[in-house]
C-alpha cells in the first residue's frame, strides 16, 4: 500500500515494487492520474495495481479508505506513507487544521492507527513513513497549544518541520504498540530528490523550485530504491522505531525523540480525531 503514488517518490516506489512482482494498492487523490498509473503498471509489469481515491485534506476520506483497508481480505505486507505537502502560505483545511499538520501528520497517524490491529494480527508487516531531514526546521519542536500557528507567526519551513517532527513522535508510540510482534515501523528521509511537493505554492516559489532548486536535486528513483530496501530486505526485518537517511540510520533531532511530548501529542491527536 502506497499513499501519494502518482508522482515523484511515490510513483517511482510503485514502479520499483511492481517491477519486482509486488501487487499494489495505491491511495491517491486524482482519479485520472491513478487510472494512468494503474494502466502503466499493468502494461509494463503485468502485476495488480488497484487504487483508492482519498484527499488527505479531508479526514472523512482517510477514515473511509482506512475502513476499507481494515476489511481488505488480502494481507498488507508493506505500508508506505508517502503523501505530503509543503506550503509557503498558511492554509486551514475544511476540517479546521493547518494544512501541513493535517496532510503530513494527522492523515498518516489516522491511517496507521486504523490499520494497527489488522497488521498486528496478520504479522510480518512493515510500515515506512517518508519523513524528512526537514523535521529539524522545527528547532523548538512542536507547540501542542498552537498547532494551527494562531499564536506564533506562520513560517512554511517551521510548519513543515513541526508536521514531520509530529510524525516521528507518533512513531515512538506506534513502535511501543508493535513491540514484541513481527510488525516494524520506521521513517526515512528520501534524500535531496525532485518531487512535486510545494507545487501548489505561489509563483515566486515555483520559479525558485524550477530554476534554482530542482537542478541541484537527484532523481526520485534513488529514494524508491531505498524504500524497496526498507520494505523487503532481511537486513532490516527486525529493525523498528528508527529514522533512516535513505538506508543509513540517523539520530533525529532532540524534539523528535522526546517521549513525554510523544505521549502528550498522542493523547491530543486521539482527541482531535475523535478516536476515544
Amino acid at each position: 500500500v502506497i499513499t501519494g503514488a502518482t508522482s515523484g517518490i511515490g510513483y517511482q516506489a510503485a514502479r520499483m515494487y511492481a517491477s519486482r512482482g509486488a501487487n499494489l494498492l495505491c491511495i491517491n487523490r486524482n482519479i485520472e492520474k491513478s487510472t494512468t498509473l494503474r494502466d502503466e503498471i499493468t502494461r509494463e509489469f503485468g502485476g495488480e495495481c488497484e487504487f483508492k481515491i482519498a484527499d488527505f485534506e479531508r479526514i472523512a476520506d482517510i477514515k473511509k479508505v482506512g475502513n476499507e483497508l481494515v476489511h481488505l481480505e488480502k494481507r498488507i505486507d508493506v505500508l508506505i506513507c508517502n503523501a505530503g505537502v509543503f506550503s509557503t502560505r498558511k492554509e486551514i483545511t475544511g476540517d479546521g487544521y493547518e494544512l501541513a499538520f493535517q496532510v503530513n501528520y494527522l492523515a498518516t497517524f489516522l491511517l496507521t492507527y486504523m490499520l494497527r490491529e489488522k497488521l498486528k494480527q496478520q504479522g510480518n508487516a512493515r510500515i515506512i513513513y517518508v519523513n524528512s531531514e526537514g523535521h529539524r526546521f522545527a528547532t523548538w519542536g512542536i507547540h501542542l497549544d498552537d498547532l494551527a500557528f494562531e499564536k506564533h507567526k506562520y513560517d512554511g519551513y517551521k510548519s513543515y518541520g513541526a508536521s514531520k517532527t509530529a510524525q516521528l513522535l507518533s512513531m515512538i508510540k506506534f513502535n511501543d504498540y508493535f513491540s514484541g510482534s513481527s510488525v516494524t515501523i520506521n521513517a526515512m528521509h528520501p534524500g535531496d530528490v525532485k518531487s512535486n511537493i510545494g507545487a501548489n505554492n505561489g509563483r515566486l516559489y515555483r520559479w525558485y523550485k524550477k530554476h534554482l532548486l530542482d537542478p541541484t536535486l537527484k532523481s526520485p528513483e534513488r529514494s524508491a530504491t531505498a524504500l524497496y530496501y526498507l520494505g523487503v530486505s532481511p537486513d532490516v526485518s527486525t529493525t523498528s522505531g528508527k529514522f533512516f537517511n535513505l538506508t543509513t540510520v540517523e539520530i533525529p533531532a532532540p524534539p523528535a525523540r522526546d517521549r513525554d511530548v510523544a505521549e502528550a501529542l498522542w493523547d491530543t491527536t486521539i482527541t482531535m480525531l475523535g478516536l476515544r
